[in-house]
């Protein structure tokens, strides 16, 4: 059986970010969740410093970590400090959780590619923080646009063309 790796990443309300990966190839397993911030066990309604992230359970045989971050800056606006659509505030900044030093260097090689290709107006200010503890959000909060396909989302493919 292959052994499956995990990304952290946030781009924004987490609900939109996680219906678009789950149908990914590769991707196994979605969950989202608070990371990056002050407290344990935070809560939707108190999560102080934390960005609305999600946790990606993926097959590296299938997808690799620089794939996945390819999608990820085809899906949310990563020129734009601290907003998403009409969410504001540092719980939906765009920012990759690097768990080592390839995951690390691969994202910034990957900002360095979105950046030269000019496809965004502005330059890419997605923060690099290190991996700490993914905290899961309340059952409420996964799959939400599963259960409610009418749901707020500010995430779409504003791409088709991969960066790489």
């Amino acid at each position: 059986m292959e052994d499956y790796k995990k990304a952290y990443l946030a781009g924004g309300c987490f609900w939109g970010m996680e219906e678009l990966f789950r149908a990914r190839p590769g991707v196994k397993d979605t969950e989202v969740g608070y990371i990056g911030g002050e407290n344990e066990n935070p809560t939707y309604r108190y999560h102080p410093g934390h960005a609305e992230g999600i946790e990606i359970t993926y097959a590296p045989l299938e997808t690799s970590f620089r794939e996945l971050l390819d999608y990820f800056f085809r899906i949310h606006d990563p020129t734009t400090v601290d907003k998403q659509g009409n969410d504001l505030g540092s719980s939906y900044r765009s920012a990759i959780f690097f768990q080592n030093e390839v995951e690390k260097k691969e994202a910034v090689e990957m900002i360095t590619l979105v950046d030269r290709t000019n496809r965004w107006k502005g330059r890419v200010v997605t923060t690099l923080e290190p991996y700490t503890t993914f905290w899961p959000a309340e059952p409420e909060h996964q799959d939400y646009l599963v259960r409610n396909p009418n749901g707020y989302t500010c995430h779409f493919e504003r791409f088709k063309e991969p960066f790489i």
